[in-house]
């Protein structure tokens, strides 16, 4: 074999593999970023109409520390009511249920006992003694006037009718407690029935009797609220006592419909603290509700120390891995996942600071770029 003869096919040989080895290794070489660099995601036009991409830049809006309590729908103790009755009887009728709507001196209820009876009967009776006590006195001052009758007979007359007239008095003080006027009772209209009459206007909230029971006069028959002075209860614990001031205004919601807003104002602030270390806070509704109703709990919002600060939307922002980053545009086609360390949130709008003054934020589509971002990762 002539080994000159193949000498140069050898030399061409190796070179043709050496220069397949370079060329691999810069392809590598170029391909090498695309696959390391986890925090950049690429996007083409079509891909960016599709997932409805905004972008924008940190605004300046003003945003506040927001105090966040909870309490309760409450009335003043001259708005609450406990209707009872002074004289005790058997419940005849009433059509009062939890809710009825009532208007003051309309009946409440009509009750039955003998005593009512008792009652009228003693004083038409004493005013009847009353009336005899009256002409007997003018007969014996009369009388005493001539010497016709002595002093003492005088004093026993008068004495006599100023003890009618002090249970003449009672007795229709008691009449009046139960509704009877006594200028209208006769011998012919004496009642074994009286009425039970709201003091108030308002609703009724609670019905404690039924048809037929006794009734003592420590019972308390119903429960009347005038609703028409209902505030908010809020409770603040004594860190953040020294925050809150007659005047603030104040934003609550249920836990049920957190989307319907009710303003208020700060009326009172308890300073005396209870055994949890927190006192009360009363707000006085802008305007009356009629779905809010005594003890319904609450949430609620305080503004403090409102100031411009550098804001996104909410939408802007993603959380990965207990983390949050907003996607930086960094050219048409490409967005980089960027740490964020954001401030509060307030109307849809977080606070983030200067870190991203000058940047353009992807601020809507911006979960559509982190499920990208990973699906291609992995």
């Amino acid at each position: 074999m002539n080994f000159k003869l193949y000498q140069p096919v050898i030399a061409f040989a190796a070179l043709s593999v050496f220069l397949f080895a370079c060329s691999n290794r810069e392809e590598k070489a170029t391909e090498e970023p695309k696959i390391t660099n986890t925090d950049l995601v690429y996007l083409n036009a079509e891909q960016a109409n599709t997932i409805n991409l905004e972008v924008g830049e940190t605004k300046l809006q003003e945003v506040g520390n927001v105090l966040k309590l909870s309490g309760q729908i409450d009335v003043p103790p001259q708005n609450l009511v406990s209707v009872s009755i002074p004289l005790g009887g058997y419940l005849k009728s009433t059509e009062m249920l939890p809710g009825t709507r009532v208007r003051k001196g309309q009946v409440l209820a009509i009750m039955e006992d003998p005593e009512y009876i008792q009652l009228q009967q003693d004083y038409l009776r004493a005013s009847n003694r009353q009336d005899f006590a009256i002409k007997e006195y003018e007969r014996q001052r009369e009388l005493n006037s001539t010497k016709a009758s002595s002093d003492k007979v005088l004093q026993q007359a008068e004495s006599e009718l100023k003890n009618l007239r002090v249970e003449t008095s009672a007795l229709a003080a008691k009449l009046g407690m139960i509704g009877i006027n006594r200028r209208n009772l006769t011998a012919r209209n004496i009642s074994r029935a009286i009425r039970i009459y709201s003091p108030i206007n308002g609703y009724v909230s609670k019905v404690y009797m039924n048809i037929g029971k006794y009734v003592t006069p420590s019972d308390v028959m119903f429960e009347l609220i005038n609703p028409e002075d209902i505030h908010l209860n809020l409770t603040v614990y004594e860190k953040d006592l020294d925050k809150v001031s007659i005047g603030q205004k104040v934003i609550s919601y249920t836990n049920n419909n957190p989307d319907k807003k009710y303003s208020s104002s700060i009326i009172l602030v308890s300073h005396s603290l209870n055994e949890n270390r927190s006192a009360e806070v009363h707000c006085h509704f802008d305007q009356e509700d009629k779905s809010l109703t005594p003890g319904m709990y609450m949430n609620a919002e305080i503004q403090l120390n409102a100031k411009k600060e550098k804001v996104v939307p909410n939408d802007a922002i993603v959380n990965f891995e207990n983390k949050d980053y907003v996607f930086v545009k960094e050219s048409d086609s490409s967005f980089r996942l960027t740490p964020l360390k954001k401030g509060i949130s307030e109307n849809n709008q977080t606070v983030v600071g200067g870190s991203l003054d000058g940047k353009t934020i992807v601020f809507k589509g911006a979960y559509s770029l982190l499920m990208k971002l990973k699906n291609t990762a992995d």
